[in-house]
């Protein structure tokens, strides 16, 4: 049985190809050209033939974005940071956003907006990554298909590493260009692991939500791991506490306030917001539990902007700087 959303959005194409609106139709053969050589990327969800050099590219999930723009990729859209939210560019990423004119699409919990996409003709849609927008992706991931050629990153490829690499070399068949961009993260995180005097370790991470609720990270993935490259050595919190991974990220597990006090008991930690700023240190030093915590009460605890919790690679050279600085 077909899926509603999905006879709906079949029902758009359907009606677009009749009454000749669609955007490619009207963009010349040069397109036709480029629609005629295609590559078939290998995905979790099965082969997807895709444009060489595509034209008109859709990409749902925000922290992907600055992948493409990395890549000299035109965005043609994506969706906001948060859903149901306005809208930002990344600093990041502003510049080349503006360059490629680059629109938000509506997003909100109950998912994406297909006719929204289906207007804007995408010749190829990315999404996927971690967390929410993946969860959302792969609910509707025969109706994406039915507009456009899908490529979703699967949530196997957690940090910035993996999911660059796929797009680079799997999908847009431009592995140098992620290689250029490697190397330089290397020689940055030796030059500044080589400056910085690393807090008293090992260290602990929480983010916290804007409802106050705290989850800690997992030491072996994506932030915790990126801090042990500099010498900055993250506690096996995780894998000491029995605790379970919450959601699709698999970078993280919740905590009460009573296990807060319990396990966060370490000499440094740092803390961040979940999906905004949220919170900082000197907010959390008037709940008595935080103020009690070690790291807390011998001025070892640092705040990181929220951004960081899952960086791509643009953010993850930012966070460098922002360590740099701290510790230099």
């Amino acid at each position: 049985m077909i899926a509603p959303a999905r006879l709906f959005a079949a029902a758009l194409v359907a009606v677009l190809a009749l009454t000749g609106c669609s955007a490619s139709d009207a963009s010349g053969d040069g397109d036709k050209a480029s629609a005629a050589k295609s590559r078939t990327v290998k995905t979790d969800y099965g082969e997807v033939k895709v444009p060489s050099k595509p034209k008109r590219v859709v990409v749902l999930n925000h922290a992907l974005a600055g992948y493409l723009y990395d890549l000299d990729v035109p965005v043609r859209a994506t969706i906001p940071e948060d859903a149901d939210g306005k809208g930002t560019f990344s600093p990041y990423w502003a510049k080349e956003a503006k360059k490629d004119g680059t629109t938000f699409l509506p997003w909100s919990v109950d998912g994406f907006d297909l006719e929204a996409i289906l207007a804007l003709d995408p010749d190829l849609i990315v999404g996927g990554g971690i967390g929410f927008p993946l969860f959302q992706a792969e609910k509707v991931y025969d109706d994406l298909s039915d507009i456009a050629p899908t490529v979703l990153v699967g949530k196997k490829l957690g940090d910035w590493r993996s999911q660059f690499s796929f797009l680079a070399d799997d999908v847009f068949d431009k592995g140098d260009v992620y290689e250029q961009h490697l190397a330089a993260y290397d020689r940055r995180i030796a030059e500044v692991k080589k400056a910085i005097k690393p807090p008293p370790g090992p260290v602990s991470f929480l983010a916290l939500t804007g409802d106050g609720t705290a989850y800690g990270l997992v030491e072996k993935v994506g932030l915790p791991a990126e801090f042990e490259k500099v010498g900055i050595e993250p506690a096996p919190v995780f894998a000491k506490g029995g605790f379970k991974v919450y959601g699709q990220g698999g970078d993280m597990f919740e905590l009460s306030t009573e296990k807060v006090g319990q396990t966060i008991t370490q000499p440094s930690v740092f803390v961040m917001g979940f999906n905004a700023d949220t919170t900082d240190v000197a907010t959390l030093k008037k709940n008595p539990v935080y103020r009690a915590l070690p790291a807390f009460k011998a001025n070892h605890a640092y705040d990181l902007p929220y951004w960081v919790l899952r960086g791509d690679y643009d953010e993850s050279m930012a966070l460098l700087d922002i360590i740099e600085k701290k510790f230099s």
